[in-house]
């Protein structure tokens, strides 16, 4: 059964409420799956651009750690479920403009791997997705071309499938995974390049 309670993630006690309200009627849930996130560009010689990097990072870290705390300790508790969170390759590799949103998601990821470690040992399964180039509104107004962009639909059943195959953490479309870490010549100013290898 699918529940929907439309809930502002920078809101805990409201998310509290609305995961009290599920599990009064339902239990500990098999899977949440905290999904929202928001993006702007973001330059850091630009001082009116904090309230920005601010509100990135509140949505898309702060967000993510409060959909997850209201079910934890229930779901620890069954012994049982997933907690996927969505993050991004942008968190892989940082992109020029958008720092407030490659930090947000590099938190994110960085966030679900110590939540696996701690959510491990009770059954409970932590699921990093990292989603390339999906066709939204989000990334409508990208002036730049996006390799290997995906139909909503179409990363859906790939973010599925990767939740079903139990995987811990999965790039969709996997091409992105590549993309994301060719490191190569990738410049950081007139004088210094970084080399991967």
């Amino acid at each position: 059964m699918l529940f929907r309670s439309p809930v502002d993630v920078t809101d805990p006690p409201a998310l509290a409420a609305a995961a009290a309200d599920f599990m009064a009627g339902f239990g500990a849930p098999d899977i949440v799956i905290a999904n929202a996130g928001i993006s702007a560009g973001t330059l850091t010689t630009h001082p009116e651009d904090l309230a920005a990097f601010e509100k990135i990072l509140r949505v898309n870290v702060v967000g993510l750690v409060a959909t997850f705390t209201p079910f934890a300790a229930a779901m620890c508790a069954r012994g049982a479920g997933s907690l996927v969170g969505i993050a991004s390759v942008a968190g892989i590799r940082g992109l020029p403009g958008s720092g407030g949103y490659c930090a947000s998601k590099a938190a994110a990821i960085a966030y679900l791997e110590s939540l696996r470690g701690e959510m491990r040992p009770h059954g409970v399964r932590v699921i990093s997705i990292l989603p390339g180039y999906i066709r939204t509104e989000l990334t409508a107004a990208n002036p730049y071309r996006m390799p290997f962009l995906l139909e909503p639909d179409d990363a859906a059943r790939r973010i599925r499938r990767a939740v079903d195959a139990g995987r811990t953490y999965a790039v969709v479309p996997w091409q992105m995974g590549w993309v994301a870490r060719d490191r190569k010549s990738t410049r950081l100013n007139s004088s210094h390049t970084v080399i991967s290898y």
